[in-house]
Protein backbone atom coordinates (compact mmCIF):
# COMPACT_ATOMS: atom_id res chain seq x y z
CA UNK A 1 0.00 0.00 0.00
CA UNK A 2 1.16 3.50 -0.83
CA UNK A 3 -0.78 4.89 2.13
CA UNK A 4 -0.19 5.13 5.85
CA UNK A 5 -1.96 2.20 7.45
CA UNK A 6 -3.61 1.56 10.81
CA UNK A 7 -4.08 -2.08 11.82
CA UNK A 8 -7.20 -3.04 13.74
CA UNK A 9 -6.81 -6.22 15.77
CA UNK A 10 -10.06 -8.15 15.92
CA UNK A 11 -10.73 -10.00 19.17
CA UNK A 12 -14.05 -11.51 18.09
CA UNK A 13 -16.52 -8.64 18.01
CA UNK A 14 -19.19 -8.94 15.32
CA UNK A 15 -18.83 -5.21 14.68
CA UNK A 16 -15.06 -4.78 14.59
CA UNK A 17 -15.23 -3.84 10.92
CA UNK A 18 -17.12 -0.68 11.83
CA UNK A 19 -13.88 0.62 13.31
CA UNK A 20 -12.18 0.10 9.96
CA UNK A 21 -15.05 1.85 8.21
CA UNK A 22 -14.82 4.92 10.46
CA UNK A 23 -11.06 5.10 10.04
CA UNK A 24 -11.43 5.01 6.27
CA UNK A 25 -14.03 7.76 6.48
CA UNK A 26 -11.16 9.82 7.88
CA UNK A 27 -9.33 8.97 4.60
CA UNK A 28 -6.81 6.78 6.39
CA UNK A 29 -6.34 3.23 5.14
CA UNK A 30 -6.95 0.48 7.68
CA UNK A 31 -6.96 -3.28 7.70
CA UNK A 32 -8.79 -5.59 10.09
CA UNK A 33 -6.84 -8.70 11.09
CA UNK A 34 -7.37 -11.40 13.68
CA UNK A 35 -5.37 -11.19 16.89
CA UNK A 36 -4.08 -14.67 15.97
CA UNK A 37 -2.50 -13.47 12.72
CA UNK A 38 1.27 -14.12 12.72
CA UNK A 39 3.33 -11.09 13.72
CA UNK A 40 5.34 -11.01 10.52
CA UNK A 41 2.17 -10.77 8.42
CA UNK A 42 0.81 -7.88 10.50
CA UNK A 43 4.07 -5.97 10.67
CA UNK A 44 4.50 -6.38 6.91
CA UNK A 45 1.64 -3.88 6.57
CA UNK A 46 3.99 -1.24 8.07
CA UNK A 47 1.34 0.08 10.46
CA UNK A 48 1.58 3.51 12.04
CA UNK A 49 -0.66 2.47 14.91
CA UNK A 50 -2.92 -0.24 16.33
CA UNK A 51 -6.56 -0.25 17.38
CA UNK A 52 -7.75 -3.08 19.65
CA UNK A 53 -11.39 -4.09 19.11
CA UNK A 54 -14.09 -5.25 21.46
CA UNK A 55 -14.83 -8.89 22.25
CA UNK A 56 -17.52 -11.07 23.88
CA UNK A 57 -14.84 -12.44 26.24
CA UNK A 58 -13.43 -11.35 29.60
CA UNK A 59 -9.68 -10.70 29.73
CA UNK A 60 -9.25 -12.66 32.98
CA UNK A 61 -10.95 -15.83 31.70
CA UNK A 62 -8.95 -18.88 30.69
CA UNK A 63 -8.65 -19.09 26.93
CA UNK A 64 -9.62 -15.45 26.33
CA UNK A 65 -7.92 -13.64 23.40
CA UNK A 66 -4.59 -12.17 24.43
CA UNK A 67 -2.60 -9.15 23.37
CA UNK A 68 0.14 -10.09 20.86
CA UNK A 69 3.61 -9.14 22.11
CA UNK A 70 4.48 -7.20 18.97
CA UNK A 71 1.83 -4.56 19.72
CA UNK A 72 3.61 -3.14 22.77
CA UNK A 73 7.08 -4.00 21.49
CA UNK A 74 6.47 -1.94 18.33
CA UNK A 75 6.49 1.36 20.23
CA UNK A 76 3.56 2.51 18.05
CA UNK A 77 0.42 4.31 19.28
CA UNK A 78 -2.33 2.01 20.55
CA UNK A 79 -6.05 2.67 21.05
CA UNK A 80 -8.04 0.09 23.02
CA UNK A 81 -11.83 0.02 22.63
CA UNK A 82 -13.98 -1.72 25.28
CA UNK A 83 -12.33 -5.17 25.56
CA UNK A 84 -9.32 -3.55 23.91
CA UNK A 85 -9.14 -1.05 26.78
CA UNK A 86 -9.40 -3.83 29.36
CA UNK A 87 -6.80 -5.92 27.55
CA UNK A 88 -4.37 -3.00 27.41
CA UNK A 89 -4.87 -2.26 31.10
CA UNK A 90 -4.59 -5.93 32.06
CA UNK A 91 -1.27 -6.35 30.22
CA UNK A 92 0.26 -3.14 31.58
CA UNK A 93 -0.37 -3.81 35.27
CA UNK A 94 -3.89 -2.49 35.77
CA UNK A 95 -6.86 -4.31 37.28
CA UNK A 96 -9.95 -5.51 35.39
CA UNK A 97 -12.98 -7.07 37.05
CA UNK A 98 -16.65 -7.79 36.48
CA UNK A 99 -18.78 -4.72 36.99
CA UNK A 100 -21.53 -4.91 39.59
CA UNK A 101 -23.70 -2.92 37.22
CA UNK A 102 -23.33 -3.82 33.56
CA UNK A 103 -23.63 -1.00 31.04
CA UNK A 104 -25.44 -1.59 27.75
CA UNK A 105 -26.83 1.21 25.62
CA UNK A 106 -26.53 5.01 25.67
CA UNK A 107 -24.55 6.73 28.41
CA UNK A 108 -23.61 10.30 29.26
CA UNK A 109 -19.87 10.93 29.03
CA UNK A 110 -18.16 13.67 31.00
CA UNK A 111 -14.86 14.64 29.34
CA UNK A 112 -12.54 15.65 32.17
CA UNK A 113 -9.43 16.47 30.11
CA UNK A 114 -10.72 18.11 26.92
CA UNK A 115 -7.25 19.38 26.00
CA UNK A 116 -6.03 15.81 25.42
CA UNK A 117 -5.48 15.21 21.66
CA UNK A 118 -7.90 12.26 21.71
CA UNK A 119 -10.75 14.71 22.39
CA UNK A 120 -9.65 17.50 20.07
CA UNK A 121 -12.69 19.11 18.42
CA UNK A 122 -14.98 17.03 20.64
CA UNK A 123 -18.04 19.24 21.20
CA UNK A 124 -18.82 19.61 24.87
CA UNK A 125 -22.47 20.16 25.80
CA UNK A 126 -23.70 23.43 27.27
CA UNK A 127 -24.67 24.25 30.83
CA UNK A 128 -28.07 22.61 30.47
CA UNK A 129 -26.39 19.26 29.78
CA UNK A 130 -23.68 19.60 32.41
CA UNK A 131 -21.09 19.28 29.64
CA UNK A 132 -22.18 15.71 28.88
CA UNK A 133 -21.84 13.89 25.57
CA UNK A 134 -23.70 10.80 24.42
CA UNK A 135 -21.72 7.60 23.88
CA UNK A 136 -22.63 3.93 23.47
CA UNK A 137 -21.57 1.39 26.09
CA UNK A 138 -21.66 -2.39 25.83
CA UNK A 139 -19.69 -4.09 28.57
CA UNK A 140 -19.97 -6.27 31.66
CA UNK A 141 -16.36 -5.76 32.82
CA UNK A 142 -14.51 -2.56 33.59
CA UNK A 143 -11.07 -1.26 34.51
CA UNK A 144 -10.97 -0.84 38.28
CA UNK A 145 -7.36 0.33 38.48
CA UNK A 146 -5.38 1.98 35.68
CA UNK A 147 -1.83 0.82 34.90
CA UNK A 148 1.11 2.98 35.97
CA UNK A 149 1.50 6.03 33.73
CA UNK A 150 -2.18 6.23 32.76
CA UNK A 151 -4.41 9.19 33.54
CA UNK A 152 -8.23 9.23 33.41
CA UNK A 153 -9.64 11.42 30.62
CA UNK A 154 -13.42 10.96 30.96
CA UNK A 155 -16.05 9.20 33.03
CA UNK A 156 -19.69 8.13 33.04
CA UNK A 157 -21.98 7.28 35.93
CA UNK A 158 -21.00 3.62 35.80
CA UNK A 159 -17.49 3.93 34.35
CA UNK A 160 -15.20 6.19 36.42
CA UNK A 161 -12.48 5.57 33.82
CA UNK A 162 -14.47 5.66 30.58
CA UNK A 163 -11.38 7.00 28.80
CA UNK A 164 -7.73 7.06 29.81
CA UNK A 165 -4.29 7.63 28.35
CA UNK A 166 -0.58 7.23 28.87
CA UNK A 167 0.42 10.19 26.70
CA UNK A 168 4.16 9.54 26.96
CA UNK A 169 3.84 6.06 25.45
CA UNK A 170 0.92 7.09 23.20
CA UNK A 171 -1.43 4.51 24.70
CA UNK A 172 -5.11 5.46 24.67
CA UNK A 173 -8.19 3.58 25.79
CA UNK A 174 -11.96 4.10 25.84
CA UNK A 175 -14.63 1.95 27.46
CA UNK A 176 -17.34 3.13 25.07
CA UNK A 177 -17.67 2.32 21.36
CA UNK A 178 -16.71 5.27 19.13
CA UNK A 179 -17.26 3.20 15.97
CA UNK A 180 -21.06 2.95 16.25
CA UNK A 181 -23.53 5.59 15.09
CA UNK A 182 -24.90 5.80 18.65
CA UNK A 183 -21.71 7.63 19.64
CA UNK A 184 -22.30 10.75 17.51
CA UNK A 185 -18.78 12.12 17.93
CA UNK A 186 -17.03 8.79 17.69
CA UNK A 187 -15.67 9.53 14.22
CA UNK A 188 -13.98 12.66 15.59
CA UNK A 189 -12.21 10.61 18.26
CA UNK A 190 -11.04 7.96 15.79
CA UNK A 191 -9.83 10.62 13.38
CA UNK A 192 -7.88 12.26 16.19
CA UNK A 193 -6.19 8.98 16.97
CA UNK A 194 -5.20 8.02 13.43
CA UNK A 195 -4.31 11.50 12.15
CA UNK A 196 -3.19 13.54 15.17
CA UNK A 197 -1.71 10.80 17.35
CA UNK A 198 -0.52 8.21 14.80
CA UNK A 199 0.46 10.91 12.31
CA UNK A 200 -1.21 9.26 9.30
CA UNK A 201 -1.69 11.28 6.12
CA UNK A 202 -5.41 11.24 5.18
CA UNK A 203 -5.06 10.42 1.49
CA UNK A 204 -7.03 7.18 1.01
CA UNK A 205 -9.87 7.68 -1.51
CA UNK A 206 -11.91 5.51 -3.93
CA UNK A 207 -9.81 6.85 -6.82
CA UNK A 208 -6.59 5.76 -5.16
CA UNK A 209 -8.15 2.38 -4.37
CA UNK A 210 -8.95 1.87 -8.05
CA UNK A 211 -5.36 2.57 -9.09
CA UNK A 212 -3.96 0.20 -6.48
CA UNK A 213 -6.45 -2.60 -7.07
CA UNK A 214 -5.88 -2.48 -10.81
CA UNK A 215 -2.22 -3.22 -10.13
CA UNK A 216 -3.08 -5.92 -7.58
CA UNK A 217 -5.49 -7.63 -9.98
CA UNK A 218 -2.97 -7.52 -12.83
CA UNK A 219 -0.28 -8.99 -10.59
CA UNK A 220 -2.59 -11.79 -9.43
CA UNK A 221 -4.13 -12.63 -12.80
CA UNK A 222 -1.10 -12.16 -15.05
CA UNK A 223 -1.97 -13.68 -18.42
CA UNK A 224 -4.75 -15.82 -16.93
CA UNK A 225 -8.42 -15.66 -17.76
CA UNK A 226 -11.12 -14.69 -15.30
CA UNK A 227 -14.81 -15.51 -15.02
CA UNK A 228 -17.13 -13.45 -12.84
CA UNK A 229 -20.60 -14.29 -11.62
CA UNK A 230 -22.68 -11.31 -12.61
CA UNK A 231 -25.90 -10.90 -10.67
CA UNK A 232 -26.62 -7.32 -11.70
CA UNK A 233 -26.34 -6.04 -8.15
CA UNK A 234 -23.98 -3.22 -7.25
CA UNK A 235 -21.29 -5.47 -5.75
CA UNK A 236 -20.82 -7.75 -8.74
CA UNK A 237 -21.25 -4.79 -11.12
CA UNK A 238 -18.47 -2.77 -9.49
CA UNK A 239 -16.24 -5.86 -9.26
CA UNK A 240 -16.79 -6.49 -12.97
CA UNK A 241 -16.01 -2.89 -13.92
CA UNK A 242 -12.86 -2.85 -11.78
CA UNK A 243 -11.55 -6.16 -13.09
CA UNK A 244 -12.44 -5.21 -16.66
CA UNK A 245 -10.40 -2.03 -16.25
CA UNK A 246 -7.47 -4.12 -15.03
CA UNK A 247 -7.45 -7.03 -17.50
CA UNK A 248 -9.95 -6.13 -20.23
CA UNK A 249 -10.97 -9.04 -22.45
CA UNK A 250 -9.32 -11.53 -20.09
CA UNK A 251 -12.58 -11.22 -18.14
CA UNK A 252 -15.71 -13.12 -19.09
CA UNK A 253 -18.87 -12.40 -17.11
CA UNK A 254 -21.21 -15.33 -16.63
CA UNK A 255 -24.78 -14.55 -15.72
CA UNK A 256 -26.68 -17.51 -14.30
CA UNK A 257 -30.44 -17.11 -14.41
CA UNK A 258 -31.37 -19.41 -11.54
CA UNK A 259 -34.99 -18.30 -11.40
CA UNK A 260 -34.40 -16.62 -8.05
CA UNK A 261 -34.13 -13.03 -9.30
CA UNK A 262 -36.54 -10.15 -8.89
CA UNK A 263 -39.06 -9.29 -11.58
CA UNK A 264 -37.46 -8.29 -14.89
CA UNK A 265 -33.88 -8.55 -13.65
CA UNK A 266 -32.68 -11.30 -15.98
CA UNK A 267 -33.40 -9.23 -19.08
CA UNK A 268 -32.00 -6.07 -17.48
CA UNK A 269 -28.67 -7.71 -16.60
CA UNK A 270 -28.04 -8.86 -20.17
CA UNK A 271 -28.97 -5.51 -21.68
CA UNK A 272 -26.88 -3.47 -19.24
CA UNK A 273 -23.61 -5.36 -19.26
CA UNK A 274 -23.50 -6.85 -22.73
CA UNK A 275 -24.94 -3.97 -24.73
CA UNK A 276 -24.19 -0.90 -22.61
CA UNK A 277 -20.94 -1.83 -20.85
CA UNK A 278 -19.50 -3.85 -23.73
CA UNK A 279 -18.35 -6.76 -21.58
CA UNK A 280 -18.08 -10.34 -22.77
CA UNK A 281 -21.19 -11.91 -21.21
CA UNK A 282 -22.38 -15.51 -21.23
CA UNK A 283 -26.01 -15.92 -20.14
CA UNK A 284 -27.03 -19.33 -18.76
CA UNK A 285 -30.60 -20.45 -18.14
CA UNK A 286 -30.37 -22.75 -15.12
CA UNK A 287 -33.86 -22.30 -13.68
CA UNK A 288 -34.88 -25.95 -13.88
CA UNK A 289 -31.51 -27.07 -12.54
CA UNK A 290 -31.82 -24.91 -9.41
CA UNK A 291 -35.47 -25.75 -8.77
CA UNK A 292 -34.66 -29.44 -8.91
CA UNK A 293 -31.71 -29.05 -6.53
CA UNK A 294 -33.81 -27.01 -4.04
CA UNK A 295 -36.87 -29.25 -4.21
CA UNK A 296 -38.12 -29.99 -0.69
CA UNK A 297 -35.34 -27.97 1.01
CA UNK A 298 -36.58 -25.61 3.74
CA UNK A 299 -33.52 -25.05 5.97
CA UNK A 300 -31.93 -21.67 5.08
CA UNK A 301 -28.33 -22.76 5.62
CA UNK A 302 -28.90 -25.83 3.46
CA UNK A 303 -30.39 -23.61 0.77
CA UNK A 304 -27.29 -21.42 0.82
CA UNK A 305 -24.93 -24.39 0.62
CA UNK A 306 -26.85 -25.92 -2.28
CA UNK A 307 -26.94 -22.62 -4.16
CA UNK A 308 -23.22 -22.05 -3.55
CA UNK A 309 -22.37 -25.55 -4.75
CA UNK A 310 -24.55 -25.23 -7.83
CA UNK A 311 -23.13 -21.77 -8.54
CA UNK A 312 -19.58 -23.10 -8.78
CA UNK A 313 -20.47 -26.28 -10.68
CA UNK A 314 -22.25 -24.27 -13.37
CA UNK A 315 -19.24 -21.97 -13.57
CA UNK A 316 -16.91 -24.92 -13.98
CA UNK A 317 -19.14 -26.31 -16.70
CA UNK A 318 -19.34 -23.00 -18.58
CA UNK A 319 -15.62 -22.37 -18.09
CA UNK A 320 -14.82 -25.63 -19.84
CA UNK A 321 -16.73 -24.37 -22.85
CA UNK A 322 -14.64 -21.18 -22.83
CA UNK A 323 -11.31 -22.97 -22.71
CA UNK A 324 -8.69 -22.44 -20.02
CA UNK A 325 -10.07 -20.37 -17.12
CA UNK A 326 -7.87 -19.75 -14.09
CA UNK A 327 -9.77 -17.39 -11.78
CA UNK A 328 -13.25 -16.97 -10.33
CA UNK A 329 -14.07 -13.35 -9.49
CA UNK A 330 -16.75 -12.38 -6.99
CA UNK A 331 -18.29 -9.22 -5.58
CA UNK A 332 -17.71 -10.30 -1.99
CA UNK A 333 -17.70 -7.30 0.39
CA UNK A 334 -16.72 -6.88 4.02
CA UNK A 335 -20.14 -7.44 5.65
CA UNK A 336 -20.40 -10.75 3.75
CA UNK A 337 -17.08 -11.84 5.18
CA UNK A 338 -17.87 -10.76 8.74
CA UNK A 339 -21.34 -12.32 8.91
CA UNK A 340 -20.00 -15.59 7.54
CA UNK A 341 -17.24 -15.54 10.19
CA UNK A 342 -14.55 -16.62 7.73
CA UNK A 343 -11.94 -19.25 8.37
CA UNK A 344 -9.55 -16.78 10.03
CA UNK A 345 -12.18 -15.36 12.38
CA UNK A 346 -12.14 -18.00 15.10
CA UNK A 347 -13.69 -15.91 17.84
CA UNK A 348 -16.87 -14.79 16.06
CA UNK A 349 -20.16 -16.62 15.86
CA UNK A 350 -21.52 -17.54 12.43
CA UNK A 351 -24.74 -15.58 11.88
CA UNK A 352 -25.40 -16.85 8.37
CA UNK A 353 -23.30 -18.22 5.54
CA UNK A 354 -23.07 -16.10 2.42
CA UNK A 355 -22.96 -18.30 -0.67
CA UNK A 356 -20.05 -16.32 -2.09
CA UNK A 357 -18.00 -16.67 1.10
CA UNK A 358 -18.77 -19.79 3.08
CA UNK A 359 -20.85 -21.77 0.60
CA UNK A 360 -18.13 -22.59 -1.91
CA UNK A 361 -17.03 -26.23 -2.15
CA UNK A 362 -13.52 -27.12 -1.01
CA UNK A 363 -12.65 -28.84 -4.30
CA UNK A 364 -13.32 -25.74 -6.41
CA UNK A 365 -11.01 -25.55 -9.44
CA UNK A 366 -10.64 -21.76 -9.49
CA UNK A 367 -8.47 -19.29 -7.60
CA UNK A 368 -10.60 -16.47 -6.19
CA UNK A 369 -10.33 -12.81 -7.19
CA UNK A 370 -12.25 -10.64 -4.72
CA UNK A 371 -11.21 -7.00 -5.18
CA UNK A 372 -14.01 -5.62 -2.97
CA UNK A 373 -13.47 -7.98 -0.05
CA UNK A 374 -12.26 -5.21 2.27
CA UNK A 375 -14.86 -2.60 1.27
CA UNK A 376 -18.12 -1.61 2.88
CA UNK A 377 -21.28 -1.03 0.87
CA UNK A 378 -20.97 2.77 0.86
CA UNK A 379 -17.36 2.46 -0.31
CA UNK A 380 -18.45 0.13 -3.11
CA UNK A 381 -20.98 2.71 -4.29
CA UNK A 382 -18.32 5.45 -4.23
CA UNK A 383 -16.10 3.16 -6.26
CA UNK A 384 -18.89 2.56 -8.77
CA UNK A 385 -19.32 6.29 -9.30
CA UNK A 386 -15.56 6.74 -9.75
CA UNK A 387 -15.58 3.90 -12.32
CA UNK A 388 -18.30 5.64 -14.31
CA UNK A 389 -21.09 3.10 -13.80
CA UNK A 390 -24.66 4.35 -14.35
CA UNK A 391 -26.53 5.60 -11.31
CA UNK A 392 -29.25 2.97 -11.81
CA UNK A 393 -26.64 0.32 -11.01
CA UNK A 394 -24.68 2.13 -8.33
CA UNK A 395 -27.77 2.91 -6.27
CA UNK A 396 -29.52 -0.39 -6.82
CA UNK A 397 -30.65 -1.83 -3.52
CA UNK A 398 -28.70 -4.81 -2.19
CA UNK A 399 -29.85 -8.26 -3.21
CA UNK A 400 -28.52 -11.44 -1.56
CA UNK A 401 -26.48 -13.90 -3.59
CA UNK A 402 -28.97 -16.74 -2.98
CA UNK A 403 -31.67 -14.40 -4.28
CA UNK A 404 -35.32 -15.05 -3.53
CA UNK A 405 -34.47 -18.49 -2.13
CA UNK A 406 -33.92 -16.88 1.27
CA UNK A 407 -36.91 -14.57 0.97
CA UNK A 408 -39.21 -17.42 0.03
CA UNK A 409 -39.31 -19.03 3.46
CA UNK A 410 -40.04 -22.73 3.53
CA UNK A 411 -40.47 -24.76 0.35
CA UNK A 412 -39.31 -23.27 -2.94
CA UNK A 413 -41.58 -23.78 -5.93
CA UNK A 414 -41.99 -21.80 -9.13
CA UNK A 415 -45.51 -20.84 -8.08
CA UNK A 416 -44.33 -19.45 -4.72
CA UNK A 417 -41.40 -17.64 -6.36
CA UNK A 418 -43.74 -15.95 -8.86
CA UNK A 419 -46.05 -14.97 -5.98
CA UNK A 420 -43.13 -13.39 -4.14
CA UNK A 421 -41.82 -11.68 -7.27
CA UNK A 422 -45.16 -9.98 -7.92
CA UNK A 423 -45.52 -8.78 -4.33
CA UNK A 424 -41.94 -7.50 -4.25
CA UNK A 425 -42.40 -5.62 -7.52
CA UNK A 426 -45.49 -3.87 -6.16
CA UNK A 427 -43.64 -2.82 -3.00
CA UNK A 428 -40.64 -1.53 -4.96
CA UNK A 429 -42.85 0.32 -7.44
CA UNK A 430 -44.74 2.14 -4.70
CA UNK A 431 -41.52 3.09 -2.90
CA UNK A 432 -40.07 4.40 -6.14
CA UNK A 433 -43.16 6.54 -6.73
CA UNK A 434 -42.44 8.46 -3.52
CA UNK A 435 -38.62 8.47 -4.02
CA UNK A 436 -37.96 6.19 -1.03
CA UNK A 437 -35.85 3.58 -2.77
CA UNK A 438 -32.70 5.72 -2.75
CA UNK A 439 -33.20 8.16 0.09
CA UNK A 440 -35.93 6.84 2.38
CA UNK A 441 -34.73 3.26 2.74
CA UNK A 442 -31.47 1.44 2.11
CA UNK A 443 -32.99 -2.01 1.65
CA UNK A 444 -36.65 -2.84 0.99
CA UNK A 445 -38.22 -6.10 -0.10
CA UNK A 446 -41.02 -8.60 0.37
CA UNK A 447 -40.80 -11.98 2.12
CA UNK A 448 -43.16 -14.89 1.53
CA UNK A 449 -43.89 -16.64 4.82
CA UNK A 450 -44.45 -20.41 5.15
CA UNK A 451 -47.76 -19.89 6.94
CA UNK A 452 -51.36 -19.43 5.87
CA UNK A 453 -54.07 -17.32 7.44
CA UNK A 454 -57.83 -17.09 7.17
CA UNK A 455 -59.26 -14.19 5.22
CA UNK A 456 -62.45 -12.99 3.61
CA UNK A 457 -62.66 -12.09 -0.08
CA UNK A 458 -65.95 -11.52 -1.92
CA UNK A 459 -67.91 -12.71 1.11
CA UNK A 460 -66.05 -16.01 0.95
CA UNK A 461 -63.50 -17.62 3.22
CA UNK A 462 -59.87 -17.76 2.04
CA UNK A 463 -56.93 -19.62 3.47
CA UNK A 464 -53.83 -18.23 1.79
CA UNK A 465 -50.21 -17.22 2.34
CA UNK A 466 -48.79 -14.16 4.10
CA UNK A 467 -46.40 -11.54 2.72
CA UNK A 468 -44.10 -9.69 5.12
CA UNK A 469 -42.67 -6.33 4.05
CA UNK A 470 -39.19 -5.38 5.21
CA UNK A 471 -37.66 -1.89 4.86
CA UNK A 472 -34.65 -0.64 6.81
CA UNK A 473 -32.53 2.45 7.20
CA UNK A 474 -28.79 2.03 7.73
CA UNK A 475 -25.46 3.62 6.89
CA UNK A 476 -23.30 0.51 7.22
CA UNK A 477 -25.59 -2.56 6.84
CA UNK A 478 -24.10 -3.99 10.01
CA UNK A 479 -26.69 -2.26 12.17
CA UNK A 480 -30.08 -1.18 10.88
CA UNK A 481 -33.41 0.22 12.02
CA UNK A 482 -36.81 -0.44 10.52
CA UNK A 483 -38.00 2.34 8.23
CA UNK A 484 -40.92 4.44 9.46
CA UNK A 485 -42.85 4.27 6.21
CA UNK A 486 -45.99 6.42 5.88
CA UNK A 487 -49.17 4.60 6.87
CA UNK A 488 -50.93 5.52 3.65
CA UNK A 489 -48.03 4.02 1.65
CA UNK A 490 -48.20 0.77 3.62
CA UNK A 491 -51.98 0.68 3.20
CA UNK A 492 -51.66 1.16 -0.56
CA UNK A 493 -49.01 -1.57 -0.88
CA UNK A 494 -51.07 -3.98 1.22
CA UNK A 495 -54.21 -3.33 -0.76
CA UNK A 496 -52.46 -3.85 -4.09
CA UNK A 497 -50.73 -7.06 -3.04
CA UNK A 498 -53.90 -8.65 -1.71
CA UNK A 499 -55.85 -7.62 -4.80
CA UNK A 500 -53.23 -8.31 -7.46
CA UNK A 501 -51.21 -11.28 -6.20
CA UNK A 502 -53.03 -14.63 -6.33
CA UNK A 503 -52.65 -16.75 -3.21
CA UNK A 504 -51.98 -13.92 -0.73
CA UNK A 505 -54.64 -12.62 1.69
CA UNK A 506 -52.56 -10.90 4.39
CA UNK A 507 -49.66 -8.42 4.52
CA UNK A 508 -47.57 -7.64 7.62
CA UNK A 509 -44.72 -5.16 8.24
CA UNK A 510 -41.47 -6.14 10.00
CA UNK A 511 -40.48 -3.64 12.71
CA UNK A 512 -37.39 -5.44 14.00
CA UNK A 513 -34.04 -3.63 14.15
CA UNK A 514 -30.62 -5.19 13.54
CA UNK A 515 -29.61 -6.37 16.05
CA UNK A 516 -31.40 -8.39 17.35
CA UNK A 517 -32.66 -9.41 13.90
CA UNK A 518 -30.78 -9.52 10.62
CA UNK A 519 -31.88 -7.53 7.58
CA UNK A 520 -32.77 -10.68 5.65
CA UNK A 521 -35.10 -13.19 7.27
CA UNK A 522 -32.92 -16.18 6.44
Amino acid sequence: MAHDTVVILDFGSQYSQLIARRVREAKVYSELVSWTTPAEKVLALNPKGFILSGSPNSVYEAGAPTLPRYVLESGLPVLGICYGMQLLAYNLGGKVAASQKREYGPADLQVDVPENPLFRDWAIGGEDTANLSQVWMSHGDKVEQLPPGFRPLAHSDNSPMAAAADVARRYYAVQFHPEVAHTPQGSTLLRNFVVEICGCTPDWTPASFIEEQVEVIRAQVGDGRVVLGLSGGVDSAVAAALIHRAVGDQLTCIFVDHGLLRQGEAVQVVETFEREQGMHLVAVNAVEEYLEALDGITDPEQKRKIIGEKFVRIFEREAQKLGQIDFLAQGTIYPDVIESAGKDKKDAHVIKTHHNVGGLPDDMDFELVEPLRLLFKDEVRQLGVALGLPESLVWRQPFPGPGLAIRCLGEITWERLERLRQADAIFVEELRQVDMLKWGTQQSFAVLLPVKSVGVMGDGRTYQEVIALRAVTTDDFMTADWARLPYDLLARVSRRIVNEVPGVNRVVYDITSKPPGTIEWE
